[in-house]
């Protein structure tokens, strides 16, 4: 059997004519498209090269969201590079990387004189692996290995700490994949002293220095799926200090990618499921409710069953669920109803899309009622045709290839990452039922004629607050997240975050809303510069969720009398166009605001507070 993680099984396998097709790449679009494969190492390498010499000219990638990485290692990166700046093409992200020297890590660290000076970086990558640690086998003795794990840990957190605070910058480290030698057998990892039990207690200690702004790079994880006796290669290291082997650079590289496209809020929320032959085995048009295979006893219905369970461990961890199937609404319905094996119910599904159209369409539909983006969308079909149509109309969905055994359809669909994480809220938790929500609210909305006296009867309940160290977590990561409602998508880590809290110059909101339905959380972000005859609106950000509830303009209104309070007359807002956020182009026009200067990216906008006539809007405000 293939090996997932070492091939990228999640990935459609490349064209034959892949060389052809990178030859006549011209633009984004074909770039992104080319890395979408699963690319061996020297795939990627190729189209590093043909990449390289297309962005020279800047203005080819502004689609792309440019990012700035350092690396320092103990070991060769020279090969790592091509692999990265080609993957994290698939994420969307245009990616400058920045080596250090060779096993230059305490100097880069501590010294005036580093590689990273004048280069704003906003991450450093930490490779260090077992080489590069000052690792002593002490047999047998607990107070000599406790020693030498603490100083191996001190000596990685004062590098981290050294850098963040030098720099300015966040933090991704790896921990360490352990070794295939083993003198002691079974035993090894038992028998304090060994390498191997070294290693296993210092990555546990390693997982308490991540934080908002430090992540980790499970390298721990990868090696083990991988197979460590394949990850480490020690002719490898020998010839060239090479610390892995270099076979496995694309998904080392995919993992790096995936933590640089989480933090930009690039991670899937939602995922849309298929019926026939993925939920349960079997039509249930044609082999009706008691036809269909689903369930313990069968290997076929455990297969199936088996992805319904990680449906529900991820919409518990805040990813919200959804169905398009080719089928009549009612029939496909009842396996929800009346099938006693089955774990997923109709109360877990926020939208359910069964009908005769074909799935790209459901798949829009599904993203308009959510109030999501389609490059928030995971489809999972065990149908080819099906994933080829929707791939080739909906290119932001992602699609992933699943074999032919159902078996592997959840162990697929995991691997491939759509739903990386850096961090775990309390909101987070929430986050599938604020959704399923909203898909109420929608089906009401559909069903009124009025407006107004729809948002009437949600009984809305609107709390601002300024930013505080409760909602700090989840404030930075909206911040980080939020994309489509940005007016100028600005990054502020947990620090600034901190800062903003403490400075009297500043007006910062955090927003929450409820109505009848339910609590949406945390919906909005707003950061004002205070100055003495006019407010800045540095950041604006909200949740699309709430699209289409006045909120903006309750907000506006909150903004407006607190300036006026502060004897300011005027609001001034910026408007950065980005790829992804032409939702909020005319945000200030509607709010009544004039435009003062701008040009194709970025806009500024006036408002004079005396000239503003405020709105009764249906909603009670409450500072509680």
């Amino acid at each position: 059997m293939d090996n997932i993680f070492e091939d990228l099984l999640w990935l459609q396998k490349p064209p034959e004519e892949f060389s052809k097709e990178l030859a006549n790449a011209s633009n984004i679009t074909d770039f992104k498209e080319l890395a979408k494969y699963s690319l061996d190492e020297g795939q990627l390498k190729r189209l590093y090269n043909k990449f390289s010499r297309f962005r020279n000219d800047k203005d080819k990638t502004t689609p792309l969201i440019p990012v700035k990485i350092g690396i320092i290692s103990n070991s060769t990166t020279d090969l790592v590079v091509p692999s990265l700046i080609s993957t994290a093409l698939r994420y969307g992200i245009s990616l400058k990387v920045i080596e250090a020297e060779f096993n230059q890590i305490v100097q880069e660290a501590f010294s005036e004189n580093s590689t990273f000076n004048n280069h704003k970086l906003d991450f450093i990558l930490v490779a260090i692996d077992y080489h590069g640690l000052s690792l002593s086998k002490k047999i047998g003795d607990k107070n000599l290995s406790n020693k030498n794990i603490d100083d191996c840990f001190l000596y990685i957190k004062s590098i981290i700490e050294s850098l963040r605070s030098k720099f300015d910058t966040q933090i991704i480290f790896q921990n360490i994949a352990n070794i295939p030698e083993s003198p002691f057998g079974s035993f090894e990892g038992r028998l304090q002293g060994t390498f191997y039990n070294l290693i296993l207690n210092l990555n546990q200690r390693l997982d308490s220095l991540i934080s908002n702004n430090i992540f980790l790079l499970d390298v721990e994880n990868i090696s083990s799926n991988i197979g460590l006796s394949n990850w480490h290669n020690p002719t490898l290291w020998n010839l060239g200090k090479l610390s892995f082997s270099q076979h496995y650079l694309p998904i080392y590289a995919e993992y790096i990618c995936r933590i640089l496209a989480a933090r930009l809020g690039k991670s899937r929320r939602c995922l849309i499921l298929d019926l026939d032959n993925t939920l349960w085995g079997g039509v249930i048009g044609d082999d009706g409710v008691e036809g269909i295979i689903i369930g313990n006893g069968n290997p076929t219905g455990e297969a199936h069953l088996n992805i319904q369970k990680t449906a529900l461990e991820l919409r518990e961890r805040g990813i919200v669920l959804a169905v398009s199937s080719k089928n009549d609404d009612k029939i496909a319905r009842q396996p929800f109803k009346k099938h006693p094996d089955m774990l997923l119910k109709e109360e877990h599904i926020a939208v359910f899309q069964a009908n005769w159209m074909d799935k790209a369409s459901n798949i829009k539909a599904i993203a308009k009622t959510l109030s999501l983006g389609l490059e928030s969308m995971v489809f999972l079909d065990d149908n080819p045709a099906e994933r080829m149509q929707v791939r080739r109309e909906l290119p932001d969905v992602a699609v992933p290839e699943l074999p032919d055994n159902p078996a592997l359809y959840a162990r697929t669909l995991l691997a491939a990452g759509y739903f990386e994480s850096i961090g775990f809220s309390d909101e987070d938790l929430k986050r599938a039922s604020y959704y399923q929500d909203n898909a109420k609210r929608a089906e009401i909305l559909s069903q009124s004629s009025d407006i107004d006296g729809y948002l009437k009867s949600l009984d809305m309940v609107i709390n601002f607050s300024s930013f505080d160290k409760i909602g700090r977590a989840r404030i930075v990561q909206l911040i980080n997240k939020s994309n489509q409602f940005n007016l100028t998508t600005k990054r502020y880590n947990e620090i600034e975050i901190k800062n903003f809290e403490e400075d009297k110059k500043f007006h910062t909101y955090q927003i929450r809303l409820k109505d009848k339905l339910g609590d949406n959380g945390m919906i909005s972000i707003i950061i004002c510069k205070k100055n003495t005859k006019f407010w800045e609106i540095d950041t604006w950000l909200m949740s699309c969720r709430v699209l289409g509830r006045k909120v903006e303009i309750a907000t506006l209104q909150n903004i407006i009398q607190n300036a006026k309070n502060n004897g300011a007359d005027k609001l001034i807002g910026y408007y950065n166009k980005t790829e992804r956020n032409g939702l909020v182009k005319d945000h200030y026009k509607k709010l009544g605001f004039n435009k003062t200067s701008g040009d194709d990216h970025n806009e500024i906008w006036q408002l004079n507070i005396k000239d503003y006539k405020f709105q009764k809007i249906a909603m009670i405000e409450s500072n509680i």
